[in-house]
């Protein structure tokens, strides 16, 4: 499976949301906290091609948006070959 890297806020729903989707396919992620590293948001602004709204998803180096667009892959059944690399 590849690295799962996500871009949260504290009392974000919709980062809780992601992260319950992917704790549900048993898909290990590394969380960046944006709110306590300022650094760390202008690296999620630029590796997400201008994305300042958190939840910000990448699977490797894949871009997947946010949570409607990951929920959106998910339905489609297209998330998890994304997912299985």
């Amino acid at each position: 499976m590849k690295d799962v890297t996500i871009y949260t806020t504290p009392f974000c729903g919709y980062c809780f949301a992601a992260k319950r989707l992917l704790s549900g396919k048993s898909v290990a992620i590394t969380e960046i906290d944006v709110s306590v590293d300022p650094p760390r948001r202008s690296e999620m602004v630029q590796r997400s091609k201008g994305g300042r709204t958190v939840p910000q998803i990448f699977v490797g180096d894949l871009h997947i948006g946010g949570y409607d667009e990951m929920s959106a892959l998910d339905r489609s059944g297209k998330l998890d070959p994304i997912l299985a690399g």
